[in-house]
């Protein structure tokens, strides 16, 4: 792990830690409890505290080494989501063109203004590196959580690992499952830890749920849509809401009180919703045509959850109408799925056994191979040190 001052990270969530600071995991901040809404997006968080725990069990997926002679890949500790939610939220996605040439203006501005956050230095120092330049980054990790995360220089950085929510805002030639771990959103609500009723069937009166912004973008405009084709069920609860600690409150009590938690995508085809679910233990019902979903090498998601198309999901009754069908022993073997999994969406300190951060640590290990072929390949044409010495002489 590269060694970045704090400015880079764990200063832009305390102000008591400063550059003349050496952090380890004793003196490690924890996450600030009025983050709000930021906690979703602060894996980067999570990854760099695992690196610092000092604990050897032989279940961790990482352990840091002091020489980069012997490392297996490099992470840089750069809150790229916390940087964008701290400088960024005059960039967001332009509406008309007249905004996209605004937006363009501003670029320059933008970055150098929050210089000392995001990507020009970051670049910088990684360009001087001779480990990024020995492998052009390809056994590099970035955290790049919020989907705006150094959002105009992805480009320059594209051949690491990236650690992303999903790909809605990446063009087709950036980012890919190949070489990219897809992580979970950090849940705001509470884990159901003692979801141990008798009779959970019977006890989750509410077929359906959903609370949250129906206004949304992109593919998120499904949502508006479902509102009206949800509507006049007793059963089924889907209510506009904002993000407050009030309403996330209730979402909780309503996902535990419901055998069905409906995540319709949002801005991008994913968002936190999917993951409040499964550790509330309310079976998720996913209508996104485009979703990547976390550790799908190892888990198999329609054991635990159902998945609609959106042209389906638009069918008035349709879905109400195959959520009914779904046997009572069917259900119950799926709620008893996600108590067995829920542990791997977890993100938590000390870190765990098989919890979230240490499920990313082992995506990131099966991406090595391709990112060590992709490194190889890219030195064939390359002039030998000792070819350039020769013709010098």
């Amino acid at each position: 792990m590269y060694d970045l001052p704090t400015r880079f990270n764990l200063g832009m969530i305390s102000h008591n830690v400063s550059d003349e600071i050496k952090v380890n995991y004793e003196n490690f901040p924890s996450w600030p409890s009025k983050s709000g809404l930021k906690k979703q997006h602060s894996v980067e968080y999570w990854m760099m505290l695992s690196i610092l725990y000092q604990g050897n069990e032989r279940w961790r997926e990482v352990n840091r080494v002091l020489d980069p002679e012997t490392a297996n890949v490099f992470f840089v500790p750069f809150f790229s989501s916390m940087s964008f939610n701290t400088h960024g939220h005059n960039m967001m996605d332009p509406e008309t063109e007249v905004d996209r040439q605004l937006q363009e203006l501003s670029r320059t501005f933008f970055c150098y203004e929050a210089s000392n956050f995001a990507g020009i230095d970051i670049l910088d120092f990684l360009r001087k590196s001779k480990y990024w330049q020995r492998s052009g980054g390809r056994d590099h990790v970035i955290p790049m959580h919020h989907p705006n995360a150094f959002r105009f220089l992805r480009d320059q950085v594209n051949a690491s690992i990236l650690i992303v929510a999903d790909f809605g805002r990446y063009p087709k030639t950036m980012s890919r499952l190949s070489k990219d771990v897809v992580a979970p959103y950090v849940h705001v609500v509470d884990s159901f830890t003692d979801d141990n009723s008798p009779n959970p069937f019977e006890s989750r009166s509410t077929l359906l749920f959903f609370r949250g912004r129906t206004v949304r973008k992109d593919e998120g405009i499904v949502r508006a849509k479902l509102a009206d084709v949800l509507a006049g069920y007793k059963d089924v609860l889907y209510e506009p809401s904002y993000a407050t600690a009030e309403s996330i409150q209730e979402s909780s009590q309503g996902m535990r009180s419901s055998k069905f938690c409906l995540h319709p995508a949002g801005d991008t085809p994913s968002s936190c919703r999917l993951f409040d679910a499964i550790v509330s233990h309310c079976v998720p019902v996913v209508v996104s045509d485009k979703i990547e979903l976390p550790y799908e090498e190892e888990l198999d998601y329609s054991q635990f959850s159902i998945f609609f198309s959106v042209q389906k999901a638009l069918e008035p009754g349709y879905m109400i109408e195959q959520l009914r069908q779904i046997p009572k022993e069917k259900w119950l073997e799926m709620w008893r799925n996600l108590k067995n999994i829920s542990h791997h969406y977890e993100f938590q300190n000390p870190p765990r056994r098989e919890d979230a951060v240490n499920m990313l640590w082992r995506q990131v290990r099966y991406k090595l191979p391709a990112a060590k072929l992709s490194d190889h390949r890219s030195r064939r044409l390359q002039i030998p040190d000792w070819w350039d010495m020769r013709r010098k002489r």
